[in-house]
Formats: structure tokens, sequence, C-alpha cells
């Protein structure tokens, strides 16, 4: 089982679809009005640009190459799921919600 998704990862192809059309969303009005109605600016899209241009810069590294900086960049991130300490908890809730408990 591990050998399958050793080779599923080796076999892993950057695409740059996803970069694409998130630029191109991003001009659309309806994406430039929400951005005006939220924030009060419209979005120059920025972000979207480095996306792309950066997918399109990995699109022309050598494979073996692509797949130590795409685990790299995987190892860097932190993941969405990151567990506290019970005092960490703690101290968190009585930040956020401490003011809801002297309601009484």
């Amino acid at each position: 089982m591990s050998t399958e998704k050793e080779s599923s990862a080796a076999q892993r192809r950057l695409s740059c679809t996803k970069c694409f059309d998130a630029l191109w969303f991003c001009y659309s009005p309806v994406h430039q009005l929400q951005q005006y109605y939220r924030v009060g600016v419209l979005d120059n899209c920025y972000g979207k640009w480095s996306a792309l241009w950066d997918c399109l810069y990995l699109k022309t590294k050598p494979s073996s190459q692509l797949q130590e900086i795409l685990e790299a960049r995987e190892k860097a991130e932190s993941h969405i799921w990151t567990f506290r300490t019970p005092e960490e908890a703690q101290s968190f809730w009585n930040k956020e919600f401490g003011h809801l408990e002297d309601v009484d």
C-alpha cells in the first residue's frame, strides 16, 4: 500500500489549469463587485498572477527537481488542523469567549 502511495506521488503531474481559472475569475465582474462590496476596493489579481507564473515556472523544471520542490512546499505548509495543548486551548477560549461566562 505504501508503494502505491509512493508511485502515485512520483507520477503526480503539475497542472496550471486551476491557476488560470482563478485568474480568469478574478477579472470577472462578479468577483470584482464582490470585492468592492466586501473590502471597498477592486482586486488587482496580483496573487492570482503570481500563482500562475509560479506554476508555469515549475513546469520548466525536470520532474525529479519538481517533485523535490513540491514535497518541500507541502512540508513547509502548516496544516489546517493544528492542535493546541490544553493550556493553549484554554487561554484561547478565555480570550475569545470568556466574556460570555459572566452574563448570568
